[in-house]
């Protein structure tokens, strides 16, 4: 079946999704061009973005990719003109990109601090700043930005900055909810539970028998997926969602129910 076939709930939308090359990035970025979407994928792997965009063309999707470092206000703008370039318009931004909370072996690193804020934080700043300019232009849009359950609760084994910089993204998208709705402009936020490494991960299991720990004090007794971080996403950029904003969807299984 052609993918324009399944398409219907952004049909039409022109989305921005940022470390879209891998991971949730790339799972929300072929499930929102099979949802109708038009995609721009960013992301600062030119090798990974490039195949991701050429699996949604080739499904019968339409993506274009732009290279990009999210810390870069540069970048940023060259995504947003790219995106007004090629589709002429800008309806969804989902800020994804982001640094994980093992990436670092040093705990108490001040670089690493600097470096995970600058990356998980600072970035969603400098996108919704710029991407809102352009939805204003059209009437309004959605912004979706990926915390963590990370950003909700603490924990002794990742770096502070981590929390930080997760906790930084959940204010932060209800300041701009607050601040963007007279525009028709939406800002949520979605915290995942344990979900598969990110490539920035040092290892999958930082402390030896901390992932079935983890599983054994979730409600459903298992990892979440990709894809099921996607439909929260789908679901927040489409219009079913219009009035719902300045809210955060934990997708954790339960784990922070507890």
């Amino acid at each position: 079946m052609a993918l324009r076939q399944m398409a219907g709930r952004v049909e039409g939308k022109v989305a921005i999704v940022t470390g879209a090359g891998h991971g949730m990035g790339e799972t929300t970025a072929c499930l929102l061009a099979r949802e109708g979407a038009r995609v721009v994928v960013a992301d600062i792997k030119e090798d990974l973005g490039r195949k991701v965009t050429d699996e949604i063309v080739g499904a019968g999707g339409d993506a274009r990719y732009v290279q990009a470092d999210v810390t870069i206000e540069a970048d940023w703008i060259s995504v947003i003109e790219h995106t007004i370039s090629a589709f002429s318009s800008l309806d969804v931004l989902v800020n994804n990109a982001g640094i994980s909370a093992s990436a670092f072996a040093d705990n108490d690193s001040v670089e690493a601090w600097e470096a995970t804020m600058r990356i998980n934080a600072t970035s969603v700043f400098l996108g919704t700043r710029l991407a809102v300019r352009e939805m204003r232009k059209y009437g309004g849009g959605s912004v979706v930005n990926i915390s963590s359950i990370m950003g909700i609760v603490g924990g002794e084994h990742n770096h502070p900055a981590y929390h930080a910089s997760k906790a930084a993204v959940r204010l932060y998208t209800k300041a701009a909810a607050c601040r963007y709705g007279k525009d028709k402009i939406r800002v949520n936020s979605i915290h995942p539970g344990i979900m598969p490494p990110m490539l920035s991960s040092r290892n999958s299991h930082p402390v030896p028998g901390s992932l079935e720990r983890v599983i054994e004090d979730t409600p459903l007794k298992r990892t979440g997926l990709p894809i099921e971080v996607a439909y929260g996403v789908l679901y927040l950029a489409s219009d079913e969602s219009s009035f719902v904003t300045g809210a955060e969807l934990v997708i954790d299984g339960g784990l922070t129910a507890r």
